[in-house]
Order: C-alpha cells, then structure tokens, then sequence
C-alpha cells in the first residue's frame, strides 16, 4: 500500500520521536561515553519499516532536532556539542544505517520465497546497517578522542554487540510482522 506523502511524513515523524525515546532508554557505563541504549532498534524499525528515503528523513529529522538543541539524544542531551563529541559519529550512523538497512529489504524482502528467507533478509540488512554505524561512530570517537583502534573498539563495539544481536531478532520480528501492516 503506498500512502500520501504526508503520511509518510507523519511517519517520519513518528519514527523520529520514537528514536528518540529510545535514546532516552539508556543505560550509562563507566569505562566508554557511549551508552547503551535503544536508539538503534527505533533505527533498524525505521529502515525496515518506512524503507530507504523515508527511513532516512526520519533519522535525519532526528539528528537535526538534536543538532539544534532539542533534548533527544541520550542522557536528555541536545546541541551540535553532542554530535562534535565522542558520539557523534554513532548519531550520524544511524541515517546511514537506515538508508542501507531501507535499501537493502526495498530490494529483497518482497522476493522472499518463505518466512525464514524473509527473516534472514531482516538480519543481513541490520547487520550491514549496523556495521556502517559502527564504523562511522568507531572512526569518529578515534578521531575526537585521540584513542587507538583495539582500545575504541573495546571501548565501543565489544560492549554492545551482544544487545545489538538481541535487537536486531527484535526488529527482524517486529519488521515481518509490520511490514503488511504499514
């Protein structure tokens, strides 16, 4: 079903405000600045449910409401400050995570020949997603930081994986389950 551009822009929107409360789902650890949180199950649901243009305007009006103040990054924390910082290489991955994941299930998922085909979609496309958003964030937070590679992926990947595995099963869930509905 395709629907009018403004409700794709609603739903840009939407997917904007709920990236936003799950940033503010966020466990802080003493040894990194990059919290977990749940910022990126909004922005697997974003590429996988409004695909690659749409899920993108939704993580980019995000990252812009950020940018310019508004308090919807971890930690309630606002301003281009954020993104200059240690985590905003991270933010800046998430458009680039939901373009690709959006691209990449445009493309395949309604080709699918089973359900498990379908899944196994949903998780290639989260795990390249993901793959750019660490990358990006990984070569900011070296870049801002000062610190050497091994040390910023201890700091920043390692930690995380195994919750982003548990939210990429989440979402490839939730995305078959929506993607008929939406």
């Amino acid at each position: 079903m395709r629907y009018s551009k403004t409700a794709y822009m609603a739903l840009c929107g939407l997917f904007a405000a709920l990236t936003a409360v799950c940033s503010y789902i966020s466990i802080p650890l003493g040894f990194t600045p990059v919290p977990v949180n749940l910022a990126t199950l909004a922005v697997f649901l974003a590429g996988g449910l409004l695909g690659k243009k749409y899920g993108t305007i939704s993580l980019a009006v995000y990252t812009l409401l950020g940018a310019a103040g508004v308090p919807v990054f971890a930690g309630f924390r606002g301003g281009f400050s954020v993104l200059a910082g240690p985590t905003g290489g991270y933010i800046i991955g998430y458009i680039l995570a939901a373009f690709l994941i959006g691209l990449i299930l445009d493309h395949t998922l309604n080709r699918a020949s089973s359900p498990a085909t379908e899944y196994l979609y949903c998780i290639i496309a989260m795990i390249v997603g993901l793959a750019a958003c660490y990358f990006l964030g990984t070569l900011w937070f070296i870049i801002s930081t000062g610190t050497g590679i091994w040390a910023a992926l201890v700091a920043c990947v390692f930690p995380f994986l195994p919750g982003d595995a548990l939210k990429i099963a989440a979402a490839s869930i939730l995305i078959r389950k929506l993607r008929t509905v939406l």
